[in-house]
């Protein structure tokens, strides 16, 4: 195929600024879906994106378009994630692409992640088309944001494209500037093989579906795949494109174009995001760059409720990172619960999407634990080790302790910048800078430790700004710390799913808030319950479950007072024989209710 034809590029925005919708209009405007059968959020293919109106994993579908020079061009759409969560599904598409349409809401203008993700395009040399969507709403200001546009981000005003993808305005503006402004794909037909692996599914009759974007070469039906990263080969059983939102059968994918391919690969591990396809008899010399490996930032327990689902959990994860190469997991065994899996996200939306997807589409019965970040250690023989749980922090054994810290961006309205500077300071934040973005937006750049917004803070900014605030932070450096394990103890016995590392000024206050919240949801025994929450040997907090009541007196009437306070005596060794080695049943939703602390 003719590569100069070829167009690829995604869309990428702020969450809920409209990509989802237009992409809708353009699948619509391009023919590839029937305006009878249409529906919204067509490329959100997950129930999950659907309930909660947000693209989670990124979608590419294929489409014709003649465009006004009366060519017919083939544009390949990726629709990217707008949260900040899952900001290495966007980098991952961009390097499939040579453009982006970055998508401006005429309500809200510019967000922090607008910002952040047209840098990510930037970075990756690509050609940015900037449009502004929701131009049909009461509470657009077409005009205030055209200046955003432009005094933030460097664009001209004639090259702002003007949309409204609910009413389908603006659409064939959009796709003549794509085929206008945005390059076809380098890359040479005559050169060996190359081709990048940017994402995979899991089809339960055919394997893994590997999607591939080809970058030199050709790929056939006869080709033998090699993956550089692993070394093995493979024999191609079904190659073709994503056209229409149908998986189309092709004889070959030419350099430039974006396919998938199918191998009987059957275990889930042996595919890398990332990872370079060559010929294996005529392979190339050098393999792409590939993607830079996630750094999870907040880490969690991953358990079955039942011990022997363990090997079900693990087939589940190894076919989740398929389609989520951000996630990352180890084993590792709990006292409390057995055999489980030490989990890496990229942030607490992510961990939960994550958990609800684990469920829903694979049957899964989970018991997660608190979150934490990963700290860094130094040893008293000199060495420094990551701790990403509460079990490998030992205080004896430390000389000085770090904690990570993120530089924290945030777009607010003005006349919410006091409550929101109260905020990040009452979280331990050191104020940066400040840029007015307008007349009503400023810019606040904040220095603060990563473990105190991975939980509630994007909810707290949201409800002081009226819903107007937006964040995005990236990892700066890790800094000393006065740290200390907190340890939660039921009759004496630590429950490590329930401790914590974190800073030594907070302590008391979480301490508290545990053990008055634990106590309402350990449901009430048939003997004494003491809860205590403990730094090293010191108890900090600390209440009781009262036991059960039994009338043990209940047969004896009249006679003498002694046959009563036999009985009552006996009830008082058996219970204090049940406070040592009785089970405590915690349930479920203590556990997730803890998350919220």
């Amino acid at each position: 195929m003719d590569k100069s034809l070829i167009r690829n590029f995604s869309i990428i925005a702020h969450i809920d600024h409209g990509k989802s919708t237009l992409a809708d209009r353009i699948l619509e405007l391009t023919g590839a879906v029937d305006k009878r059968h249409k529906g919204e959020q067509l490329l959100d293919d997950m129930d999950l994106e659907r309930e909660r109106g947000i693209t989670i994993k990124a979608s590419m579908v294929r489409l014709a378009y003649l465009a006004a020079d009366g060519k017919t061009y083939i544009l390949n759409l990726i629709d990217t994630p707008g949260h900040v969560d899952f900001t290495y599904e966007v980098s991952k598409s961009l390097a499939a692409c040579e453009g982006a349409v970055l998508v401006v809401d005429a309500g809200q203008g510019i967000e922090a992640q607008t910002v952040a993700n047209y840098y990510l395009a930037i970075e990756n040399n690509l050609q940015v088309i900037p449009v502004i969507n929701k131009i049909d709403l009461a509470t657009a200001d077409v005009a205030r944001v055209k200046r955003q546009i432009e005094s933030v981000l460097g664009f001209k005003e004639e090259e702002i494209i003007l949309t409204s993808a609910k009413e389908g305005r603006g659409i064939e503006e959009i796709l003549e500037h794509i085929v206008k402004v945005i390059s076809p794909p380098a890359g040479e037909p005559g050169h060996p093989l190359k081709a990048l692996v940017f994402d995979c599914r899991f089809d339960p009759y055919r394997g893994v579906v590997v999607f591939v974007r080809v970058v030199d070469g050709e790929i056939n039906l006869s080709t033998q795949l090699k993956m550089m990263h692993s070394g093995k080969n493979y024999k191609i059983e079904e190659l073709g494109v994503l056209e229409n939102l149908k998986y189309t059968k092709v004889n070959s994918l030419s350099c430039g174009e974006v396919g998938y391919f199918m191998a009987n690969i059957r275990d889930a591990r042996e595919i890398v995001i990332g990872d370079t396809i060559t010929d294996s008899r005529n392979p190339c010399a050098k393999s792409l760059p590939g993607y830079r490996r996630p750094k999870p930032l907040v880490f969690c327990g991953i358990y079955p409720v039942n011990a022997a689902d363990f090997p079900e959990l693990r087939q589940a994860m190894d076919k989740m990172k398929l389609s989520d190469a951000s996630f990352v997991f180890d084993p590792e065994n709990s006292q409390s619960f057995g055999f489980g899996f030490r989990c890496g996200f990229l942030g607490l939306l992510h961990m939960e999407i994550v958990q609800e997807r684990l469920e829903r589409e694979y049957n899964q019965n989970l018991i997660l634990t608190v979150p934490n970040v990963v700290y860094r250690i130094k040893k008293r023989d000199g060495k420094i080790i990551e701790v990403d749980t509460p079990a490998k922090f030992q205080p004896v054994d430390i000389v000085e302790a770090y904690e990570p810290y993120v530089n924290l961006l945030m777009i607010i309205p003005v006349d919410s910048i006091e409550s929101v500077c109260e905020l990040a300071k009452s979280r331990r934040g050191i104020f940066r800078s400040n840029e007015y973005l307008g007349e009503d937006r400023v810019k606040l750049v904040f220095e603060i430790p990563l473990a105190e917004i991975i939980v509630d803070f994007y909810d707290r900014l949201k409800s002081l700004t009226k819903g107007y605030g937006s964040l995005d932070y990236e990892f700066k450096d890790y800094l000393p710390a006065k740290l200390v394990k907190l340890d939660i103890m039921l009759n004496g016995v630590i429950c490590d799913a329930f401790s914590s590392i974190l800073h030594k000024d907070k302590a008391i206050y979480k301490a508290n808030a545990l053990v008055e919240k634990l106590k309402e949801l350990i449901p009430r025994q048939v003997f004494e319950v003491v809860v205590q929450a403990v730094i090293g040997n010191q108890v900090i907090a600390s209440a009781k479950v009262r036991p059960l009541a039994k009338h043990v007196t209940a047969k004896c009437y009249g006679g003498d007072i002694t046959r009563k306070r036999k009985l009552w005596e006996k009830q008082k060794e058996g219970k204090k024989k049940l406070k040592q080695f009785g089970r405590v049943e915690i349930p479920q939703e203590a556990f997730l209710e803890v998350l919220r602390i």
